[in-house]
């Protein structure tokens, strides 16, 4: 299994999401996951400019790596992402890049892939936010195993506690095992269903500005 793992906070590989990104990994490479982390800090991916130019022709005119990023997700199987929780929400650099994924989300490009979500808070209050990130995996058509989320509380000596970082390695072996099984929750498979008839239902009305996707579906997913 190909695992891609968006970090994105500023921080990089020196802050706490990372660290707690590596222990997800470490379980996934316990299973035999193949990984690589893609950190973005702003740069990598740009925010959306709303031009629509992926709903008419499938791709981003914008000259960043979002495309590549996009390409190497397309080519695996698995997508974690990790963000730090900034004012209760995922980190700018996280939100460009699913905001770049409106294309993604229309035409459910990464169908059938598993992911999961993680999230580092300074105070507490992050519960929701891994929720948020996998109902947006499920509306690009891939299935969320889980979450696993840490604030300062579980740092008490300037590392996570053994017992979170033994839930973010089960996170990482879960991924790659429910993925082995095909094992999909009824919950998220209603869900994800549920999105897949609205997009389906939402694609004829929108024909003209969306000919791209409406392509897309008509002779790809059925429509």
């Amino acid at each position: 299994m190909k695992i891609i793992a968006l970090l994105a906070s500023p921080q990089g590989l020196k802050g706490n999401t990372s660290g707690l990104l590596r222990y997800v990994v470490e379980g996934a490479k316990a299973e035999g996951a193949d990984t690589e982390i893609i950190v973005l800090k702003g740069d990598k991916v740009l925010p959306c400019l709303a031009c629509g130019t992926c709903h008419k022709k499938g791709s981003c005119l914008q000259k960043d790596d979002f495309q590549s990023i996009k390409a190497k997700i397309a080519g695996a199987e698995g997508l974690i992402l990790a963000s730090p929780n900034y004012i209760f929400n995922v980190s700018a650099q996280m939100k460009a890049f699913m905001d770049r994924c409106v294309g993604v989300v229309h035409c459910m490009q990464f169908w059938g892939k598993y992911g999961a979500s993680l999230v580092t808070s300074g105070g507490d209050g992050e519960e929701a936010i891994p929720e948020y990130m996998n109902q947006f995996l499920i509306m690009t058509g891939a299935v969320p195993v889980g979450t696993v989320s840490a604030n300062m509380s579980a740092m008490p000596s300037g590392d996570f506690t053994e017992e979170l970082r033994e839930r973010a390695r089960a996170l990482g072996r879960k991924l790659v095992t429910e993925w082995r099984a095909g094992q999909v929750l009824p919950e998220v498979e209603a869900r994800r269903n549920a999105f897949r008839d609205r997009m389906c239902a939402v694609m004829p009305w929108r024909k003209e500005e969306w000919p791209y996707e409406y392509r897309y579906w008509k002779e790809g997913m059925g429509l």
